[in-house]
């Protein structure tokens, strides 16, 4: 079919996907992405070829996905998340034009700022920030800007890939630049591997979530000067209550 869906796969459990990521990967020919993430759908496609590449060969995945899709056959490349968030979306789209009969369509994911607040509560109810700590492709200089005025903006934040074995005080670094504009008492929260087994989830305070251990499979939030801890959950109000 000349085509290229890629796919948003939602946290990883299949609870979590889209009845329209189902259909498209059902439609595919081949599913393809990084290793770990067609791990977690191939059972469901029992049979069906599938293309692996390890992390930092994205280029590689999405020319070869656009090549056999030029050449006749359907290809899904899925991604964790939502694939225009931090995902292959771009990529594909951004090389798709050296590959004239090649199409790319783009299937919607749960992105872990959704599937995460959902853990803690209601977190992201007003105006809020992504940001990623990963500093593979983004110069930390930049990060720490964001970071910045994100702070002085008072948004609540989500941080995607808080923390590696190289990056292992880059959560620390964050928190101090929050540190500057927003309350050592400012309600945060974490959940790792969400909706995957193991899923563990805190609610701690800023000044606590700088010391905290987490890693790339953590999703980290940080509440605006409103944000409450409710009963256990982590809420940002909208301002319904105001009107009354």
């Amino acid at each position: 079919m000349n085509k290229v869906y890629v796919v948003g796969l939602g946290p990883g459990g299949e609870e979590f996907m889209t009845a329209q990521a189902r259909a498209a990967m059902e439609r595919a020919d081949v599913l393809c992405g990084y290793t770990v993430y067609v791990d977690l759908v191939k059972h469901l496609y029992p049979g069906k070829e599938t293309y692996v590449t390890p992390m930092t060969r994205e280029l590689e995945r999405c020319r070869w996905a656009l090549e056999t899709a030029a050449a006749g056959r359907t290809v899904a490349m899925v991604c964790s998340g939502d694939a225009g968030v931090y995902g292959m979306a771009g990529p594909l789209l951004q090389l798709a034009g050296e590959y004239g009969g090649a199409e790319v369509e783009v299937v919607p994911g749960v992105t872990s700022a959704l599937s995460g607040a959902a853990v803690l509560g209601a977190p992201l109810m007003h105006d809020f920030c992504v940001i990623s700590l990963s500093d593979l492709l983004t110069p930390w200089e930049q990060i720490e800007r964001r970071l910045a005025l994100a702070a002085v903006g008072d948004f609540s934040i989500c941080l995607y890939n808080p923390s590696s074995k190289k990056r292992a005080d880059y959560l620390r670094r964050a928190c101090d630049i929050l540190l500057r504009e927003k309350s050592p008492d400012t309600v945060c929260g974490w959940v790792r591997n969400i909706g995957r087994e193991g899923q563990q989830h805190r609610l701690l305070t800023l000044a606590r979530l700088r010391d905290e251990q987490v890693d790339m499979f953590t999703t980290v939030f940080i509440g605006a000067g409103t944000t409450q801890a409710v009963a256990g959950r982590m809420v940002t109000p909208r301002g319904y209550e105001a009107k009354r």
